[in-house]
């Protein structure tokens, strides 16, 4: 997996659920804890998400992953990317079949 898969994957997961922990972020995709920490912060680096804490709250560890208008259009974009090479793929393995 590349590394724009690996962060289209937790665009796709944060969006879905912003409340999700990286410990279980890092379970559902089979990534180590510090890598989803690291991709965290790069997305929150690049402005393709916010990351807030809650600060009333008794778990001062608990985060909320929110997707920025940079960060939905990014993640649009990479999908797309993703279905023209699986299209593209299609076709060769489908002209490789028919010769």
């Amino acid at each position: 997996m590349n590394l724009d898969e690996k962060l289209f994957t937790i665009l796709r997961k944060i969006n879905i659920n912003p409340n999700i922990s990286q410990r279980k972020l890092a379970e559902e995709l089979q990534f180590s804890l510090g890598k989803v920490n690291y991709c965290l912060l790069a997305l929150k680096k690049r402005g393709l998400i916010k990351i807030n804490n809650f600060k009333k709250s008794n778990n001062k560890f608990k985060y909320t992953y929110i997707l920025t208008p940079k960060g939905i259009s990014h993640k649009s974009k990479i999908a797309l990317k993703f279905l023209k090479q699986k299209a593209k793929e299609y076709e060769e393995l489908k002209q490789e079949i028919q010769k």
